[in-house]
């Protein structure tokens, strides 16, 4: 794949779209993503949902992953540091750590605006072979 594929898998991804997510940057095996946290992203707390946040961290590492073939997540975990608020920008930035036959290990990542680290995601690719 091409970087500009990066682009396209974040463009038709309607769940990133409707969320209000940001491609920032992209990158070989790389990806940047944000968004701004809205009431419409919070849970009975009044913070961000962790599934809001999972899935910022989660589309940050399928940008960064589908740079050169097509990959889908294998396995993630996540660890919830800090919360994020209504206001808050969160970034998620997905780096590439390892190859491991056809799977690799990506390390997200997410930051509030005033660059406190709010949660760290690892992703586990596979590259597939996916037919319409």
């Amino acid at each position: 794949m091409t970087q500009d594929l990066q682009q396209t898998i974040f463009e038709n991804d309607t769940v990133m779209q409707n969320l209000g997510i940001q491609l920032d940057h992209y990158s070989h095996k790389a990806a940047q993503l944000s968004l701004t946290v809205t009431t419409a992203h919070t849970q009975g707390h009044g913070t961000c949902h962790g599934g809001i946040i999972f899935t910022l961290a989660d589309s940050a590492f399928a940008v960064a992953c589908n740079s050169e073939t097509t990959s889908v997540g294998q396995h993630c975990t996540i660890s919830y540091l800090k919360p994020g608020k209504v206001g808050d920008t969160l970034t998620a930035k997905a780096i590439f750590k390892a190859p491991s036959g056809r799977s690799e290990i990506y390390d997200i990542s997410v930051y509030n605006q005033k660059d406190e680290i709010i949660a760290e995601f690892r992703g586990i690719s596979r590259m597939v072979n996916l037919t319409k």
